[in-house]
């Protein structure tokens, strides 16, 4: 019988973790960053075989987005960054950080198929890793115009929300 319990017990708590996973997976996540937590600076390439550097955007708000062409909640986002980048373009530049493994096979594809406005890189290990590992994606940082990351999140966001930290910052 206490056996029985204990293995209700590892059972009850494997159910809850993947209720919390999953609910981070569908409602996303988001944490307040200490003002102090400087983005992490880049140079990778983009989609035109360009290099792109992430401090030469600083003065700017900047929403950084881990995400890849087969993920389902990174794709929900696009349509949404395509109009953030078009409504406040004076203020905002976004940037996707693609993960995918085929590169630019998948990626230019995809971009000009879904007709995205704003700048594509590819990541490298240095970049996921200087981001925290970026565990999930889609994974959105919002960068204030003085290089600070102000939020993370993780999972599909709404664009009020990035709306609202665009508004807060600009």
């Amino acid at each position: 019988m206490e056996e029985n319990m204990k293995r209700n017990k590892t059972v009850y708590i494997a159910v809850i973790g993947l209720l919390v996973t999953f609910g981070a997976y569908l409602f996303g996540t988001s944490s307040k960053d200490s003002s102090s937590n400087i983005a992490p600076d880049f140079s990778l390439q983009d989609i035109n075989g360009k290099t792109l550097t992430l401090s030469d955007y600083k003065g700017k708000v900047i929403i950084l987005d881990f995400w890849a062409t087969w993920c389902p909640p990174c794709r929900q986002e696009i349509p949404e960054f395509i109009e953030l980048q078009e409504r406040y373009k004076d203020d905002l530049i976004v940037i996707g950080v693609s993960l995918d493994r085929d590169g630019p096979k998948a990626v230019v594809p995809f971009y000009k198929e879904n007709g995205l406005n704003y700048s594509v890189v590819y990541a490298d290990g240095a970049v996921v890793k200087a981001y925290g590992g970026v565990q999930s994606i889609p994974t959105t940082f919002v960068i204030d115009k003085d290089f600070h990351i102000q939020r993370k999140y993780v999972g599909y966001t709404q664009q009020s929300k990035f709306i609202a930290d665009i508004k807060a910052l600009k």
